[in-house]
């Protein structure tokens, strides 16, 4: 090997093009050395041998014109082969201790230069390589830092363990690995050679020139793998895959993957692995070994492509399907052909098909998270396995021991997927979409209680032994936690049992509000991969408030209860997409159910403290997010016992206000003012909180609004501000709000001038503190009088005119001399 390698060194060292041919079987002849060089030991063939390959093969790089490829192949191939046993060798040691004497492997990322990547041959031997040599990375990182999914994390007996300031770093980061990653993901997107030379990558699988040249295997199921990791590395990878423009903005839908990209070819290796599948004598059989890890590792790229474009805003399954009917039809056909492929039975869901579950339910994830149909829904339901098969699957013990799937796991698909994510995302689906009979379907099956207890799982394997194994839990990603609870959402409109038994149980409350509890948010907050960081934050607290929400939405026009839709703001965010809205309007009889347990659903909230918990979440929320979860808080102030413990934890703190109202979307904003409002109106007692939050400002500029919905809201709060006594009467003429009020008397909007004649007489209902300052309104009074307004606003006027002459005659006068007695 030493005076093979030393030869090598020479020719290269000669940089004429006349040497190729030889350089090239000199490079074959030592990459079949080093494979079949097993017995020696690994260190020593590091030492001696392999730095002296990596140092000829920079030389390669830099210095060899190869029109053929030949050379860069072969030379890659030995690269390929080092890296290969690195990763091989530290796989076997995992679980025991890494092998000493090898340090994490470095090699220099120029075998991604564009003039390398147009040539096929060496492309895949390259791919080969970088996938080697990110999996050895993770090797050593997973070793030193094992990773829990965040349920599982959650749900561990020994969660002293978790240091989650650790977790904050985020995956690989700062590792040998993250800048292997980065540098892959820049040289990908900065180079139009290396995304046409991976494309071929996946294209040549139909090339009888190539399968004598190179194992097609490995090279397609290592892409999807190194692609995975770019896409969660940077958004815009996704969208290069797809062939979308990078400018795209995110609302915009344009037809994506179409013939040429990617995931086109993605789609189409999936057909060619189908065609596998029911032909075991298919002359393809020969290039691919093994279909069933190719499936896997296609699937879990379509799926992590799918749940990127999704966490950057990218709302519509065109993006990856084109907008043609016929190619959509295709795609979701084949990936339901894997999902039920024909050694998948109830007694074992092979990775390949749980993967291919998976991709499906990413796929249709995309659709709006609307409940509505569209028109791909339309063609994807029929797709969905029957009821009866998903539960199956939900119900049996995954099996990922095999060579398709990850080692020495029972619940993963990788490291960012759960084995059981696409089971349950495709049983949303079918809820979302499938309507009332799919639910009543499902809820005969069990599954509510199924997935609850899925939640309630605790890792097992730790709480038997100790120890803490990377995500060999329930098999929930954070995705698949957040499909878990909107597929409960769903079955809640089932029908009046499934509502107690899910909703009027403590213990099933406190297991669902313990997702949204710090902790686990915290988690879900430092998770790189799909479901994680802020969008993750924002995706489980706005699903889990969907639960809680339910009966609020279901009984929201029900006689004798607070006016749930005081706000339409709370009740249009609330209601979008919402099961409980659908209830509201076909199932009265379960309505007046909902209705007569709302006291004891009430009771539970207390008991389990969700109010302090949901506003623990507004600290765990980007401004922008808020609107889902104000809503709610605007919902549980309607009932006297909620809004008590709401304040008492903390509502009107007076840093918390003023991020509500100054930097909040505009629906958080009109729903924290519906909230002032509505406990300003409760009770009097919580005049003194209000005052505390320091408000009045923001207020009287609100006054000034250019949002005529801001201005009336603002009114509103005012007059109930002003309701039970004078407590903030000496406020108002201080902040100089009441010539404000008076001069909204003359808005042009007409809710606007009810509720500023309604904040003006409430203003001079308990004293003539504000008398000479209300004299002023007197004539706008008067002209609202005779004026084409609803009879709202002209009865606010005349009380507020009453009001005027109630505790002293100082405004006698100018009320007649202003006409008001007449008018």
């Amino acid at each position: 090997m030493c005076e093979l390698l030393n030869f090598t060194a020479i020719l290269v060292g000669l940089k004429s093009s006349d040497v190729n041919e030889l350089v090239a079987k000199s490079f074959s002849v030592t990459k079949i050395l080093l494979a079949e060089n097993n017995g020696s030991d690994a260190a020593t063939s590091y030492f001696k041998h392999w730095v002296v390959i990596v140092e000829i093969f920079s030389q390669v790089v830099s210095h060899i014109e190869d029109a053929s490829g030949r050379v860069f192949s072969e030379s890659c191939a030995c690269i390929t082969t080092i890296l290969v046993r690195v990763s091989q060798g530290l796989r076997a040691c995992s679980s025991t201790q890494a092998p000493k004497g090898i340090a994490s492997p470095s090699v220099q990322v120029s075998v991604l230069d564009p003039q390398i990547c147009c040539l096929l041959l060496a492309a895949c031997e390259a791919c080969r390589a970088i996938w080697s040599l990110m999996d050895a990375h993770e090797i050593f990182f997973v070793k030193e830092n094992p990773s829990l999914f965040p349920l599982d994390a959650l749900r561990s007996h020994s969660l002293a363990r978790l240091d989650i300031r650790d977790h904050a770093r985020g995956w690989l980061a700062g590792t040998e690995a993250a800048k292997v990653v980065d540098a892959v993901t820049r040289a990908f997107v900065r180079s139009k050679s290396v995304q046409f030379a991976i494309v071929n990558c996946l294209h040549q699988r139909v090339e009888p020139a190539l399968s004598a040249a190179i194992h097609v295997l490995l090279p397609l199921t290592e892409n999807a793998s190194i692609l995975s990791r770019c896409c969660l590395h940077n958004g815009i990878i996704p969208t290069v895959l797809c062939g979308l423009p990078n400018s795209l903005p995110v609302t915009t839908i344009v037809s994506g993957g179409a013939d040429g990209t990617i995931v086109s070819e993605l789609f189409s290796i999936l057909s060619l692995c189908s065609s596998l599948n029911k032909d075991a004598q298919s002359d393809m059989k020969c290039k691919i070994s093994n279909p069933p890890a190719l499936t896997l590792h296609t699937c879990l790229l379509l799926a992590t492509i799918a749940q990127c474009l999704k966490s950057t805003g990218r709302n519509s399954a065109i993006f990856m399907l084109t907008t043609s009917p016929k190619k959509q039809l295709s795609r979701l056909t084949i990936l339901a052909q894997h999902v039920s492929s024909k050694d998948t039975t109830i007694t074992s869901l092979q990775p390949h098909s749980a993967s291919a579950m998976l991709a499906f339910a990413s796929i249709l994830s995309l659709e709006g998270g609307l409940s509505v149909e569209s028109a791909i829904s339309e063609i994807a339901v029929p797709l969905i396995p029957p009821t009866s098969t998903l539960c199956d699957h939900l119900k049996i013990s995954s099996d990922c021991e095999n060579d398709a799937g990850p080692k020495n796991t029972k619940a993963v698909l990788s490291y960012w997927h759960g084995f059981r994510d696409g089971c349950v995302g495709l049983l949303e689906a079918k809820l979302k979409w499938g309507g009332p009979l799919a639910v009543q379907q499902l809820i005969a099956s069990g599954i509510p209680l199924l997935l609850i207890n899925f939640l309630a799982s605790n890792h097992s394997i730790a709480s038997r032994q100790g120890v803490d194994i990377p995500n060999d839990g329930v098999g929930l990603s954070p995705i698949g936690v957040v499909w878990a609870v909107s597929s409960i959402c769903f079955c809640l409109s089932g029908g009046v049992l499934t509502f107690r038994q899910t909703l009027l149980s403590s213990e099933n409350m406190k297991l669902i509000c313990s997702l949204i509890s710090d902790v686990h948010l915290k988690l879900v907050r430092s998770w790189v991969g799909p479901g994680g960081g802020k969008d993750g934050i924002r995706d489980t607290i706005n699903t889990v408030i969907d639960f809680l929400v339910f009966p609020f939405v279901a009984v929201q026009n029900a006689p004798g209860l607070p006016a749930a839709t005081a706000s339409v703001n709370s009740g249009f965010i609330l209601n979008m997409g919402s099961a409980a809205e659908r209830v509201c309007k076909e199932d009265k009889e379960m309505v007046k159910a909902i209705v007569e347990d709302m006291g004891k659903y009430i009771k539970i909230l207390l008991e389990v403290g969700v109010p302090g918990i949901v506003l623990r979440c507004l600290d765990q929320l980007e401004s922008k997010d808020l609107g889902r979860t104000v809503a709610f808080l605007a919902k549980m102030v309607g009932h006297r016992p909620l809004a008590v413990q709401l304040v008492g934890k903390g509502l009107l703190d007076p840093n918390r206000m003023r991020r509500l109202l100054d930097s909040s979307p505009r629906d958080a904003t009109l729903d924290t003012l519906m909230i002032v409002s509505d406990l300003a109106r409760m009770d009097k007692g919580f005049y003194e909180f209000i005052n505390g939050a320091l408000i009045l400002d923001t207020l009287r500029d609100f006054l000034s609004h250019e949002d005529p919905n801001v201005r009336a809201k603002a009114c509103n709060a005012l007059g109930n501000m002003c309701r039970h006594s004078a407590y903030f009467y000496e406020s108002l003429a201080r902040h100089h709000i009441i010539g404000l009020l008076i001069d909204r008397c003359a808005d042009p909007d007409r809710r606007t001038r009810k509720f500023a004649c309604f904040a003006i007489g409430n203003a001079a209902y308990h004293n003539d503190m504000l008398y000479e300052e209300l004299r002023r309104s007197i004539p706008q009074l008067a002209k609202l009088l005779v004026s084409a307004e609803e009879d709202k606003t002209k009865a606010n006027a005349a009380g507020a005119l009453s009001n005027l002459v109630r505790n002293s005659n100082k405004l006698c006068e100018e009320i007649i001399s202003k006409g008001a007695i007449q008018v």
